[in-house]
């Protein structure tokens, strides 16, 4: 028979070698967690940033033919995807070369001191099936804000060379004086509508 004083002594052993796991941090835990993120790189080719704004009487569209970036998507955990994109501001396009001309200018985009528009998410949020909340750091012209996209998902496919390509689509609005472009008051509106219709293929 064992020495009662030997049991009690196995026993502290055993309970002490335990005490680590049961007051392990709950962000160590978290961080133990298998993480599922899948990296797709946005295709320019099949993605495309719009716009539209009010010029007097009618709405002249444009867009930006250079867009890159990528998307970290977690299928099993929307909050752990992220996004980040960049804008040549350049490649901006109405199909009128004079006109492109006069918004690279400073009196616009001021593309040769503002040479890019970035956007970098902070969060991702599930709002309901296939529609997304992604809030992000948005910088433009110079002038950075906070703002919330609403995103849906298009979910994933393969292409026939096997690739996984994801898509998404998205839309918002911006009030183009508070990023300090200006010009033409009461020529231009102030109110710039966003289209996104974004391709990304897994990488």
């Amino acid at each position: 028979m064992k020495n009662p004083a030997s049991r009690s002594f196995l026993a502290t052993l055993a309970l002490l070698a335990a005490l680590p796991a049961l007051t392990l941090p709950a962000t160590a835990l978290a961080a133990a967690t298998p993480i599922t993120t899948e990296t797709y790189q946005i295709d320019p080719a099949h993605t495309n940033v719009g716009f539209r704004v009010r010029h007097l009487m009618s709405k002249v569209t444009g867009r930006f033919g250079k867009v890159s970036g990528t998307v970290n998507l977690d299928p099993k955990d929307v909050s752990r995807s992220s996004v980040e994109v960049t804008i040549d501001v350049a490649s901006v396009s109405t199909n009128d070369d004079k006109r492109d001309g006069h918004l690279k200018s400073p009196d616009f985009f001021d593309a040769a001191k503002y040479p890019t528009i970035t956007f970098k998410s902070t969060a991702v949020k599930q709002v309901a099936k296939d529609r997304l909340e992604v809030t992000g750091v948005f910088s433009m012209h110079g002038v950075t804000k906070t703002l919330v996209i609403p995103v849906v998902s298009l979910g994933t496919a393969a292409d026939p060379w096997k690739n996984v390509i994801a898509g998404f689509e998205g839309a918002l609005k911006l009030n183009r004086q508070e990023f300090g472009v200006s010009y033409g008051p009461g020529l231009v509106g102030d109110e710039v509508e966003i289209d996104l219709n974004v391709e990304a293929k897994k990488i």
